[in-house]
């Protein structure tokens, strides 16, 4: 347990068991997943944990309520890492009302086969919630990342409780960089919906935080216009760090030496920045997190029955899942008789928003020449200033 502030105590719990977050993301250091407890005349819990770790947290809970009983939960986020152990919760506190959303009183009829009649208070945006001292104040943000997410905000404390936003990968009792981290996290789970990220930023705005307690990863405490500037840039789709990516699939290595040769182009020129993923064999949502974070991006794959690599095209179409828009982008191409891969990626990436497309392209025909060479050195004309 960790006190965050006069009343507000940590109860969450790691999970070190995990190896795939939401069936897919790789997380080498666990996942947190965080709950709160605030003691006041009245006891609010906020969320719950996944289902594996319930006992551990309503143990937490215990410990933080020292013989008192709760009369909240309140639940911003359905999601079953939050959400699963609410009816173990439930059964431990008969007399507790549970707080939330319609749109999470839904869902819980979809997961439990209850609303919780009767034991169930439907909160929306504005609405209040006294527990003495502390009066907590409802924020709808639908969308970030599900449609029945609400905030909470302890004007007492000045403590926005952030559902998933400002979360990251990695358990709390692992030391590491949390952009990085948080960044991987959020254009995987959140990108897509930038547009409600920028609506419930600006309601953030308006408020006096001096803490921000996220359901995964650090509660955050200093430097809080860092951690908001970075929600900023990228629920914008902004370029955070001046770059070329260059997200590759080779079979028999003369795509990637082609693509090695325009990586060290790019370096000569001057280029400050040039991140090179082999689609088939580096971890794909790295990959996605630095097409998002860098303004360049250059496909480069192999002509696979008469079309676009399957790494590639997987690749891509996690780009089109996130909303990945306001980039420069160029294609590399091989094919050792009819390349094709080419019109296939931009068949691709013509459904992205505001893609800008490089004058010049590179097409390989099984191994380099004087002809692909001197593509290669035109792209990296080009691309070396980040224009």
């Amino acid at each position: 347990m960790r006190q965050i502030a006069d009343g507000i105590i940590y109860v969450g719990v790691n999970d070190h068991e995990l190896d795939l977050f939401e069936g897919q993301y790789i997380v080498p250091n666990g996942m947190a997943y965080n709950s709160y407890v605030i003691v006041d005349e009245k006891i609010a819990v906020m969320d719950g944990v996944d289902g594996n770790f319930g006992d551990e947290w309503i143990a937490n809970v215990q410990e933080a309520l020292d013989g008192r009983t709760p009369d909240y939960l309140i639940v911003q986020h359905m999601e079953p890492d939050h959400s699963a152990s609410i009816t173990v919760f439930m059964d431990k506190y008969p007399e507790a009302v549970i707080v939330g959303s319609v749109g999470a009183f839904n869902m819980m009829q979809n997961y439990f086969g209850t609303k919780f009649e009767g034991r169930n208070m439907v909160v929306k945006e504005g609405a209040t919630l006294s527990l003495g001292s502390k009066e907590l104040t409802f924020i709808a943000a639908p969308n970030v990342h599900w449609p029945e997410v609400i905030f909470t905000y302890d004007a007492a404390d000045k403590v926005l409780f952030s559902a998933d936003a400002f979360g990251k990968f990695g358990a709390l009792d692992v030391e590491e960089d949390w952009d990085c981290e948080a960044r991987r996290y959020y254009f995987g789970i959140v990108g897509k919906f930038g547009a409600p990220v920028q609506k419930v930023l600006a309601k953030a705005a308006k408020l006096d935080i001096k803490t921000i307690c996220p359901l995964h990863g650090p509660i955050l405490t200093e430097n809080l216009e860092h951690y908001i500037g970075q929600y900023q840039t990228w629920s914008a789709y902004e370029v955070e760090t001046p770059g070329v990516v260059i997200a590759y699939s080779s079979v028999y290595g003369h795509t990637k030496a082609a693509v090695e040769l325009l990586a060290q182009k790019l370096e000569e020129k001057g280029c400050p920045r040039v991140v090179v993923t082999d689609l088939a064999r580096d971890d794909q949502a790295e990959a996605v997190e630095d097409a998002f974070r860098h303004g360049h991006l250059v496909l480069a794959t192999t002509t696979y029955c008469g079309g676009v690599f399957p790494a590639m095209d997987q690749f891509i179409h996690h780009l089109l899942d996130h909303a990945f828009q306001n980039r420069k982008v160029a294609f590399m191409e091989n094919g050792s008789w009819m390349p094709a891969a080419t019109k296939g990626m931009r068949a691709l990436m013509d459904k992205c928003a505001n893609i800008t497309y490089a004058q010049n392209n590179v097409t390989v025909k099984g191994s380099l020449n004087d002809d692909s060479r001197a593509q290669i050195d035109a792209l990296a004309e080009e691309f070396a200033t980040l224009d």
